[in-house]
């Protein structure tokens, strides 16, 4: 029913006429899913929307200051392809102060958002036929960005029981000699779960031993959304470092969603790539985001602590109500602000009306039948499971559970 709504997003199109590339990408469920909402409230539906991915929090004040200083000042102009000198040397100080990781601005380029700079590496990296490990569940938009650069996802499937983690045994056996590149997103979309210290070396030491030239394109996005204390980066070892392409950007951790600013951090002919690619693409990004953005990185604030407090909380509670639905099994995520349960004992059940096929069919079921939007777990590579996003008001999320538990309760 999603991939349904989907397509009607492109009937304006002759079919016989779009290339090739496009026809093979499938469209975001997760955009779906907030199209279909939307849809909903203008016909005056109250739909309580778990689909998106975004804090509810404004940018904090002193970045909104900055912004406004910007455009008083001018800054109206094309921007340098990989960004303003200041903000590069923004984002290494940032990496250095934070992570304890030393990269030169030459190694640094800013984009318009996080999947922009993901889009740059993956067309910069990879060629027809290579294999680009992908655990699941996965970020809606790894495995098609990879089909646009015509590469082979390789899928490496985890489960609630193991925390979504993948284990160094089953990286070892995805490796082949076609292998390029894989993704690790730590803080994970959808999961929650997160990677420690020891968990990343274990990792890093089956890339380091394989002797295969592979990159490992650490998605790094959620990392100020930890609830369990510092972040850790794959990049922190030495052995391995040149190997790794940081994607992050302040979108999640700054709630600048709308400002679109992602940047990588990477080995300087991986930037160099980039940079090329971009300047052809979309030339430098918003010179008032950029400039706002210098002041999200550069001026230490209690908002980011005070957004984290909030989402833990949230966590705490949505993953109690979540529990007290038969069911639905939960594990309890370390970061972002999403919950992933195992849902399959749903499948086969009916209403009498409706009979719930797969998580496509729950999510859809759960929209109508409950007006709360989530995500189905196909989406992400695991279709045994629905995303909730847990970034809005404790008032929501509790009317939002509510609902859902008495809408699944009629399915027998």
């Amino acid at each position: 029913m999603v991939d349904v709504i989907a397509l009607t997003f492109f009937n304006f199109l002759s079919m016989e006429n779009i290339s090739q590339r496009v026809a093979s990408l499938a469209i975001s469920q997760t955009l779906a899913m907030s199209q279909k909402s939307r849809e909903m409230q203008a016909q005056g539906v109250d739909v309580i929307n778990l689909s998106v991915g975004e804090p509810d929090f404004n940018t904090p004040e002193h970045i909104k200051e900055a912004a406004i200083k910007a455009i008083n000042e001018n800054y109206s102009h094309y921007t340098p392809v990989p960004g303003y000198a200041e903000l590069l040397k923004a984002i290494s100080n940032k990496l250095k102060r934070e992570n304890n990781l030393d990269y030169e601005t030459s190694q640094i380029i800013v984009s318009n958002g996080a999947k922009h700079s993901l889009a740059n590496v993956i067309l910069s990296l990879i060629n027809k036929g290579d294999e680009v490990i992908v655990p699941a569940p996965y970020w809606v938009s790894y495995v098609e960005l990879v089909k646009l650069a015509e590469g082979t996802n390789v899928i490496i499937e985890t489960s609630i029981d193991n925390d979504f983690k993948i284990t160094p045994e089953q990286l070892k056996a995805a490796i082949t000699t076609k292998t390029k590149a894989m993704f690790l997103c730590s803080p994970s979309n959808p999961s929650g779960s997160l990677y420690s210290k020891d968990e990343l070396e274990a990792l890093a030491k089956v890339i380091h031993e394989s002797g295969i030239d592979m990159y490992i394109l650490s998605d790094e996005i959620y990392e100020h959304i930890n609830f369990v204390g510092k972040h850790e980066s794959i990049a922190q070892f030495d052995y391995i470092k040149e190997k790794v392409i940081i994607i992050n950007g302040v979108s999640k951790g700054y709630a600048m969603t709308g400002w679109r600013i992602g940047y990588i951090a990477a080995p300087q002919w991986i930037a160099k790539a980039c940079n090329k690619i971009q300047g052809q693409l979309t030339s430098g990004a918003s010179s008032i985001s950029q400039m706002a953005s210098i002041a999200a990185l550069s001026i230490e604030t209690d908002d980011i602590e005070n957004m984290v407090i909030a989402f833990k909380r949230r966590r705490d509670l949505v993953v109690k109500l979540v529990s007290e639905i038969n069911g639905m099994k939960v594990n309890v995520p370390q970061g972002a602000f999403y919950l992933f349960p195992e849902v399959s004992s749903f499948f086969g059940k009916s209403n009498g009306e409706v009979t719930i096929g797969n998580s496509s069919d729950l999510a859809m079921y759960i929209l109508e039948k409950a007006h709360v939007a989530t995500v189905p777990g196909s989406a992400f590579g695991l279709d045994n499971y629905l995303r909730f996003s847990y970034a809005t008001s404790d008032k929501q999320l509790e009317e939002a559970m509510k609902r859902m538990k008495n809408a699944l309760e009629e399915l027998k």
